[in-house]
């Protein structure tokens, strides 16, 4: 099983944007996969370096640590119902439906394990895969 780090990044917010995941191994980590685009929000960010993480892990499972407490909630607690209920919630549209679908779907078909970390308090890994959305956000590539 894979161990992943994401975090994504708009600023301004909305505004240009990148995301990055990085994988751990051995006590060794890398960035695996950047991504941007040039108008965007952090959410759309975050939410794009979870699928760009589970894609990368394949059928091989993943561990992701994401600060993200929305999209985790999103997978964890209301995607189920909206899912149920085609798509809708009872009050508003959903947004960014394309995002919360496709991640969703890879979410419920592969081997995923969530874990939320505190952004922003000095962990090492949070902190690189920050550091590489913003990188990212910049034009940086692998």
């Amino acid at each position: 099983m894979k161990i992943l780090w994401t975090d994504g990044s708009a600023s301004p917010n909305p505004g240009p944007g990148g995301f990055a995941v990085i994988e751990v191994d051995g006590g060794e980590a890398r960035p695996v996969v950047l991504g941007r685009e040039a108008q965007t929000t952090n959410i759309r960010m975050e939410g794009s370096a979870l699928i760009s993480a589970i894609e990368y892990a394949g059928g091989d499972g993943c561990e992701i640590h994401s600060d993200s407490e929305f999209w985790i909630n999103v997978l964890t607690k209301w995607a189920p119902s909206w899912e149920e209920k085609g798509w809708k919630k009872s009050k508003g549209e959903i947004q960014n439906l394309d995002i919360v679908m496709k991640l969703y779907e890879l979410y419920t078909t592969h081997l995923v394990k969530l874990v939320w970390v505190r952004g922003h308090v000095g962990t090492t890994y949070n902190e690189m895969a920050d550091e590489w959305a913003n990188k990212a956000r910049e034009g940086a590539k692998l």
